[in-house]
C-alpha cells in the first residue's frame, strides 16, 4: 500500500512510522526541510514549536504501543517521565520541549525503512476512478493509494471534500519565557503547575535539559497585560506570581529566550464528510489539528491528535476506505468533539472569571467548574478524575452536574489562587515597560 502523509508534525510522523512498520511504502511531505545538520531548527509555520509543552500519559502510551524505540530515544534525549502530585502512576507523562520531541521523531523517521521524507508544498489531491490517487507537490505528482492529511488547522488541503467546520476564538492569549537552571538550582518534582489568579492564569512547565518555561495567560483584549511581551515587564510579573517567582529567580534560572507570544488561538472541529454526510473522495483521511483544535492552555492537543491516529490506524486495514472514513468520522464525533464542545464552555467561563463575573448556575457547566468542585467535595473524584486524566470525555460529567449546581446554589465557587491581581500586575509592569521603551 502506497501512503502519503501530508504534514510532518507529531501526529503525521506517528502515522507514517506506524504504517511503514506495517509494510506500507510511505512518503511524508512537509514544507519544512527539517533540522539542519548541526541541529538548529526553526520549524516553519509552527508557532508553538518553542513554546511550553507537557506531554500527557496518552502520548506516552501511544508511543510505547506502536513506536517503543522512539519512546526510548526521547528519554535518551533528555525527556523525563513525570506525574502530578497524588496522581496514579499510570498517568505519568513526559516533560520535554516541543523542539526536542519533534527532533527525535523527525530523526527516527529519517532512519525508518520504507519511509521517505520530502520537502515541498502540497498543492492538491489527485484522483482516479472516484478514489484518491496521490498528491501534487510543487506541481509534481506523488502517487498514492491513500492520503492522510495531518496538516493542521491552517491548511486548505481537501477543503472541497468536507463540510465546513466550526471554529471560534478562544478569547485568550499567552506570553511565555524559557529558562535554564543553573548548576545546583532546585528542580521541580511534579509534572507541571497551573493556577487561576484574579484576572489571569499562570503555568510553570519543567522540560528536558534543565530548562523550564513560565507562562502567563491573559484575555486577548487586555492591552495592559500585553506589556508582558517586553523582557522587563515579564520579569517583574513572574517575580510577583508565587507560582513562578521561585523558578524565574535570575540568580538560579537564566532566561534563554525573550518572552514569546501565542495568539489567534481557536477552538475548532471539522469532520471527514461532505455537507451531504458522505465521503467525497475515498482514501483521504484527516487527522490531528485538521479535525480538532482546543485552547492549548489545557494541554490536550497532541494527546487528542495521537488518540485520533491510534483509532485511524486500527481502522485502515479495511478494504473499503469509504467505510473507514465513515467509521473514523463517527469515532471522532464520540471521542474528540466532546473536548471541543467543552472548551467552548471552559474558555467562556474562564473569561468571565478573569473579569470577576459570576458563574451562570442555570447555563451549561464546563469540565473546569465540574472538576474544580471535586477539590471541595472528594466524593466527586470518581467522576472528575477520569476526565482530568483524559480517560473519558467531558460529557461523562453529566452524572455530577446537578450535585455541583447544588453546591453553586449554596454559595460554592472556584477560588482564585493567592497572588497578585491583574490590576496589581499592571501597576508594576507598566513602569518597567515604559523604562525599557525609553531606552530603546
Amino acid at each position: 500500500m502506497r501512503t502519503v502523509v501530508v504534514g510532518a508534525g507529531p501526529v503525521g510522523l506517528f502515522c507514517a512510522m506506524s504504517l511503514a512498520r506495517q509494510g506500507d511504502d510511505v512518503t511524508v511531505v512537509d514544507r519544512d526541510p527539517g533540522p539542519a545538520v548541526e541541529g538548529s531548527w526553526r520549524r516553519r509555520g509552527v508557532m508553538q514549536f518553542e513554546h511550553p509543552h507537557y506531554f500527557r500519559h496518552l502520548v506516552r502510551l501511544a508511543l510505547q504501543d506502536r513506536l517503543p524505540d522512539v519512546w526510548e530515544q526521547l528519554l535518551a534525549a533528555g525527556g523525563t517521565p513525570a506525574n502530578f502530585d497524588g496522581a496514579p502512576e499510570f498517568l505519568s507523562g513526559l516533560q520535554c520541549r516541543r523542539a526536542t520531541f519533534e527532533g527525535v521523531l523527525w530523526r527516527a523517521a529519517a532512519r525508518e525503512p520504507g519511509l521517505h521524507q520530502r520537502a515541498g508544498l502540497v498543492n492538491g489531491l489527485t484522483s482516479s476512478d472516484g478514489r484518491v490517487s496521490g498528491v501534487t507537490v510543487d506541481g509534481a505528482t506523488v502517487e498514492a493509494d491513500r492520503v492522510i492529511c495531518a496538516t493542521g488547522r491552517g491548511s486548505s488541503l481537501g477543503d472541497n471534500l468536507r463540510a465546513p467546520g466550526s471554529e471560534s476564538a478562544c478569547g485568550v492569549s499567552y506570553v511565555a519565557r524559557m529558562y535554564r537552571a543553573a548548576p545546583g538550582a532546585p528542580w521541580p518534582t511534579w509534572a507541571l503547575s497551573g493556577r487561576v489568579y484574579n484576572g489571569y492564569q499562570a503555568i510553570l512547565f519543567p522540560h528536558d535539559d534543565r530548562t523550564l518555561s513560565a507562562l502567563i495567560i491573559l484575555p486577548s483584549h487586555d492591552s495592559a497585560l500585553a506589556l508582558l511581551r517586553s523582557d522587563a515587564a515579564f520579569d517583574v510579573a513572574a517575580s510577583m506570581i508565587p507560582q513562578l517567582g521561585p523558578w524565574t529567580d535570575p540568580a538560579q534560572y537564566v532566561p534563554i529566550t525573550d518572552p514569546m507570544t501565542g495568539g489567534r488561538l481557536t477552538n475548532g472541529y471539522r469532520g471527514q464528510l461532505d455537507d451531504t454526510g458522505r465521503v467525497s473522495l475515498p482514501g483521504v483521511h484527516f487527522v490531528g489539528d485538521a479535525v480538532c483544535t482546543t485552547n492549548p492552555a489545557a494541554g490536550r492537543g497532541v494527546s487528542l491528535g495521537l488518540q485520533q491516529a491510534q483509532a485511524l490506524l486500527s481502522m485502515l486495514d479495511q478494504a473499503d476506505q469509504r467505510d473507514t472514513a465513515q467509521q473514523f468520522d463517527q469515532w471522532c464525533q464520540q471521542n474528540v468533539k466532546p473536548w471541543y464542545e467543552d472548551h467552548l464552555l471552559w474558555d467562556a467561563e474562564l473569561l468571565r472569571r478573569y473579569a470577576g463575573q459570576d458563574i451562570d448556575v442555570q447555563g451549561p457547566l464546563s469540565s473546569d467548574v465540574l472538576c474544580s468542585a471535586a477539590e471541595s467535595d472528594p466524593s466527586l473524584l470518581p467522576a472528575a478524575g477520569p476526565v482530568l486524566g483524559m480517560m473519558t470525555t467531558p460529557d461523562s460529567l453529566a452524572t455530577i452536574d446537578e450535585h455541583v449546581r447544588g453546591m453553586l446554589r449554596r454559595g460554592w465557587r472556584p477560588t482564585y489562587a493567592e497572588g497578585p491581581t491583574r490590576d496589581a500586575l499592571v501597576e508594576q509592569i507598566a513602569p518597567a515597560a515604559a523604562a525599557l521603551a525609553a531606552l530603546a
